[in-house]
């Protein structure tokens, strides 16, 4: 059975998700790629990947402007004992995987 970090990440992930599907203005494809819980969920740093890359610094600022309009909107669709603060940031192990595919490809 998850424990209840899991299963809040799983629910924060989803969140997010929606959260920016609403809040964003589509110049950019911008996806919750995980999200990681920390100080017993009272932390939690949710890390995007954003296409095209040259977008990425502004979709990142436009997410930490709205840091605490998404933290309202998680007290207002969960049930959680405790709202995380909210950060964002940009995933780099994904950019680090999609490199490695492309250069694989290339072989």
């Amino acid at each position: 059975m998850p424990n209840y970090e899991e299963k809040a990440g799983n629910l924060l992930m989803k969140l997010a998700g929606d959260f920016v599907a609403r809040e964003s203005n589509r110049t950019s494809l911008i996806t919750v790629t995980r999200v990681l819980i920390l100080e017993h969920g009272r932390t939690a740093t949710f890390l995007i990947s954003v296409l095209p890359d040259a977008e990425a610094e502004t979709a990142l600022a436009f997410l930490k402007r709205k840091r605490s309009d998404f933290r309202q909107y998680i007290k207002e669709n969960t049930r959680l004992k405790t709202i995380p603060v909210v950060d964002f940031d940009i995933d780099k192990g994904e950019k680090y995987r999609q490199r490695i595919d492309e250069i694989s490809r290339d072989l």
